[in-house]
């Protein structure tokens, strides 16, 4: 009788990268892959069973349920993200520019990362923009391009949009490809007229700030030699029909932190009056270089404040590794300020220093040799997975840190998540979002199979 081999020789394990926690009025353990991006409840049963995984049967019926939500593999994840870390420099499924029409600005937040200078895009630089775009899809091979307007302001350069969008979208058409678009705005401009606009320019989705309610919004988001804007801002959302989704970014810092639940609530209600689709979230203020130097620094989070705003945000974007932090690690990923210099993060469009190229002078096809500054290209390059720090690849967050924003890393030093020493809070505030009172935490694509 042929000898039954069992899970582990098979070469079954538990994931390197489950989280867990208790949930709180049972018996059961709520577990987080980040690997997967998977979040499920589990019995003591259950529990049991994964704890002698590599000791069962390989023909048990739970390997195969632990398989699928990633709290058990048989291959090395850190491996895994490594290599995906090195493809996503190169892949080229799609070339994405971040393109700022204006570095210029009609708020003055003190928070702001950048320093702001008057003027817009000429159409000499427009040009370059367009024959950029096209050497980056050539040399990718993609026939889809993805954009995101940003400033400054970019609505202070309505025209500009509009020209490019055209040139864009008739490029990315010539190619049989798809197009799509977004624009990061504080929403002071955006009219009904600026809101078609926009959809014709096939943007599908804004970020607008509000930082609080009224005069606690008007304390941090204010005009250019002062003057509120929260009424203003909230009359648009409101009164404008927005075609497209918009997410509705709250800056969390010690002076609103109080008004998260009556902001969110807030939004829904504007939601509901508009017909807007309008989603709310949080994002921690951090300090930098240019706000302090500014002056008038809002309070910053720290402490437990920091880890419950990061909790909450970090739970509402949970997805599966993917060995890489954001689009600075990605050579298909282009910045473009008004002048037509290129950096590889929006954190960096203001600051000449990092630039690595111009979009005139800058080849896709022969990357390094003509950037002005091959540095400040293989610097963001060099921060994806594998990373050149031996705790970031030990530990347990890796495949959702990837080790923090490549630019704070690389002009601060590593900003590990704040909550990194409790995860059982980031574990329950998945299960809340995505798993509670669904037995193990089955979405619907999971029931299926």
């Amino acid at each position: 009788m042929e000898e039954r081999r069992t899970a582990g020789d098979a070469g079954w394990h538990a994931s390197r990268y489950n989280l867990m926690a208790r949930v709180p009025g049972t018996k059961n353990v709520a577990i987080a892959n980040l690997f997967k991006g998977n979040c499920a409840e589990y019995t003591p049963i259950e529990m049991f069973l994964l704890s002698v995984i590599e000791e069962l049967d390989e023909g048990h019926p739970i390997i195969e349920r632990f398989a699928r939500r990633g709290v058990i593999c048989k291959f090395d994840e850190r491996a895994a993200l490594e290599s995906m870390g090195r493809a996503a420099c190169a892949y080229g499924g799609s070339v994405a520019l971040t393109i700022c029409p204006t570095m210029g600005c009609n708020f003055d937040c003190p928070y702001c990362f950048e320093n702001h200078r008057r003027g817009k895009m000429s159409q000499e630089v427009q040009d370059d923009v367009v024959a950029l775009a096209e050497r980056m899809m050539d040399a990718s091979s993609s026939k889809n391009l993805s954009v995101s307007w940003f400033g400054g302001e970019p609505l202070l350069a309505p025209d500009v949009i509009e020209s490019l969008s055209q040139r864009l979208m008739a490029l990315v058409e010539r190619r049989g490809g798809e197009y799509s678009a977004g624009i990061i705005t504080n929403g002071y401009l955006l009219t009904q007229e600026i809101a078609d606009m926009l959809a014709r320019c096939k943007v599908d989705s804004a970020q607008i700030t509000i930082d609080g309610l009224g005069a606690t919004h008007d304390a941090t988001r204010y005009l250019r030699g002062g003057g509120p804007t929260f009424e203003r801002i909230t009359a648009n959302l409101r009164d404008v029909k927005i075609p497209f989704k918009v997410s509705v970014r709250h800056n969390v810092h010690e002076s609103n932190l109080s008004q998260i639940d009556d902001l969110e609530a807030f939004v829904e209600e504007l939601a509901r009056l508009s017909g807007n689709e309008l989603e709310y979230y949080t994002a921690v203020v951090y300090g930098s270089e240019v706000a302090d130097e500014r002056g008038g620094q809002v309070g910053l989070l720290c402490g437990s404040d920091a880890s419950s705003v990061g909790v909450r945000q970090e739970a509402n974007r949970f997805e599966a590794g993917h060995g890489y932090y954001c689009g600075a690690n990605m050579l298909w990923s282009v910045g473009v300020d008004d002048c037509g210099n290129l950096q590889k993060c929006w954190e960096s469009v203001d600051k000449p220093q990092f630039s690595f190229g111009t979009a005139h002078d800058w080849d896709p096809n022969d990357p390094l040799a003509t950037a002005s500054n091959p540095d400040n290209l293989t610097m963001y390059l060099n921060l994806a997975c594998p990373l050149p720090d031996e705790e970031c690849r030990e530990c347990v967050w890796l495949p959702m840190c990837v080790g923090g924003c490549p630019h704070k890393r690389l002009t601060t030093g590593r900003g590990c998540v704040a909550f990194k020493d409790e995860p059982e809070r980031y574990v329950l505030a998945l299960h809340d979002r995505i798993g509670k009172g669904r037995r193990h935490g089955e979405t619907k694509d999971e029931s299926k199979s």
